[in-house]
């Protein structure tokens, strides 16, 4: 006979406390929550009115997101009353919360999950402290006044220490006084600011990771007052296996440029294929995040720091599965593609930038241009400019290996029962990581592209009529490279003809 879920049974009746819950990982959060802690107590949401929304009308339109699908197979909408939205931001004094609301969470709140932070590699200073800095600092004076809190656990990120190329599950020292940064943020125009943001960062690649590395230590001074554990995640991309095979709402990292590739828009892509790239399915990290919180509280006090990573358990490189990338797109293609879709790699940024301009810019300046006059919008050659412009700030991160070593998740997964094991599932030693970006695909068709199964025939057949458009472009592209050779050289195009098998070789290689 299987033995009971230890996990389930302790956070069974708990109430939790979750910012950052209508993100990609939060959305996941509240339906593992859902799903496989039936008898859980009350989950507050951190949640902000949005222009024209108030919170609770944000709060009813859940159940239409598509991750909630196997949910409620087996529940009604009811279950959503199980959710409780609370008005607040994080980067607001006192989160923002009304004194009734705060008090609501101070007397019932058992499990605090800190999930809210801002992303963007592109912030300066001014918003990345107020939210990821000193929003933690308000979530721990929060915790501290909470009465029966079993356990805090924080989202951190196996980026935060990403000067190093190898780390270990542990804090590592602060990389300035933060009360020192966070002076400076207050007194400094903005335009000072960023003349003193480099000496401040110093070997941090953004204020991300640096923020967010400052964040860890605001955790660490509460943990002698009550169990804290940090969970770093390392790239999050799509679900793995539950609820469903491939789910995502992220258009961050390969969901992003699989969406563009599957498209036709995106055809080169930089990275270096033979470098460990560190992806962590979404439901790992969900499922990390719980089992974490429930072994830190078996505890009084202390911290403990998971790694949820695989760049040292199960490596991914995308030389592993770069033949099957064009099989995968070609078998299962969009109907929205508006070229035919051919993806490929290439190892440095002066060459995509030269690749860039013959089969990204001139074949977005001619779709624009029909979408013009057809009266839509063009917004190709506009996408195409932002990616490049945001290579400089991405690309360490592109071209960088780093081996996060996660000997505490693979602990931590090794105590786990059978029953916890298959239901809380942390251990990714069996994932097939071919399997798993076919699946990523087709949930970048389903979930970012919005195109069903029943739109696959039609996807095939303008499949096939784009190929035509594409060898019809390379023809004629192929004849203009070759009529510009004999104009320059002043021969003949019959006298001039050795020049189109080479042309044509480097126009490959580009």
């Amino acid at each position: 006979m299987a033995e009971d879920s230890q996990v389930r049974a302790f956070y069974t009746g708990k109430n939790f406390f979750i910012t950052g819950g209508t993100g990609f990982v939060g959305l996941c959060l509240i339906e593992k929550i859902l799903r496989s802690i039936p008898d859980v107590g009350k989950v507050y949401l951190l949640m902000r009115p949005k222009k024209g929304k108030e919170i609770a009308e944000r709060l009813q339109e859940f159940h239409k997101n598509p991750i909630f699908e196997t949910l409620l197979e087996k529940n009604t909408t009811d279950i959503f009353k199980k959710l409780v939205p609370v008005a607040g931001d994080v980067g607001e004094e006192d989160l923002g919360l009304r004194p009734q609301d705060r008090q609501i969470l101070v007397d019932n709140v058992n499990v605090v999950i800190h999930s809210a932070a801002t992303l963007d590699f592109q912030d300066n200073l001014r918003p990345t402290v107020k939210i990821n800095v000193l929003g933690t600092r308000k979530v721990m004076e929060l915790c501290q006044q909470i009465k029966d809190l079993k356990v805090m656990i924080h989202v951190s990120s196996a980026y935060v220490n990403s000067y190093l190329l190898e780390t270990r599950e542990k804090l590592y020292e602060k990389p300035e006084d933060t009360e020192k940064v966070i002076s400076l943020v207050d007194s400094l125009s903005d335009e000072a600011l960023q003349t003193v943001e480099p000496k401040i960062l110093k070997t941090h690649p953004n204020t991300y990771t640096f923020t967010k590395h400052l964040a860890e230590h605001e955790v660490a001074q509460c943990a002698e007052k009550f169990p804290c554990t940090i969970v770093r995640p390392s790239m999050i991309v799509a679900t793995w296996k539950e609820p469903v095979p491939g789910w995502t709402c992220s258009k961050v990292g390969p969901q992003g440029f699989l969406m563009g590739a599957s498209k036709g828009v995106v055809r080169r892509l930089p990275l270096a294929k033979e470098n460990i790239a560190d992806y962590i399915p979404v439901d790992v990290v969900v499922n990390e995040l719980l089992v974490a919180g429930f072994q830190a509280a078996k505890q009084k006090s202390g911290l403990t720091i998971y790694h949820c990573t695989s760049s040292t358990q199960k490596p991914f490189r995308w030389q592993m599965i770069e033949e099957e990338i064009a099989v995968i797109m070609h078998k299962y293609p969009l109907k929205s593609a508006v070229w035919y879709p051919h993806l490929k790699f290439v190892n440095s940024l002066l060459l995509f930038r030269i690749s860039a301009l013959i089969v990204h810019f001139i074949p977005a300046i001619l779709l624009d241009l029909m979408i013009r006059v057809t009266g839509g919008r063009p917004i190709l050659f506009r996408l195409h400019k932002n990616v490049w412009n945001s290579l400089n700030r991405l690309e360490k991160f592109i071209f960088t290996e780093w081996k996060f070593h996660n000997t505490n998740s693979i602990e931590l997964a090794s105590q786990l029962n059978e029953t916890d094991s298959k239901l809380f599932y942390i251990d990714i030693s069996s994932i097939v990581w071919k399997d798993y970006f076919t699946n990523l695909h087709l949930g970048v068709r389903r979930y970012l592209n919005n195109e069903k199964q029943t739109t696959m025939d039609a996807a095939r057949s303008k499949q096939m009529f784009l190929l035509a458009i594409h060898v019809v472009w390379q023809i004629l592209f192929m004849c203009l490279l070759w009529y510009l050779v004999a104009i320059m050289t002043g021969l003949t195009m019959t006298q001039s003809a050795w020049s189109v098998p080479a042309l044509y070789i480097l126009y490959c290689f580009l």
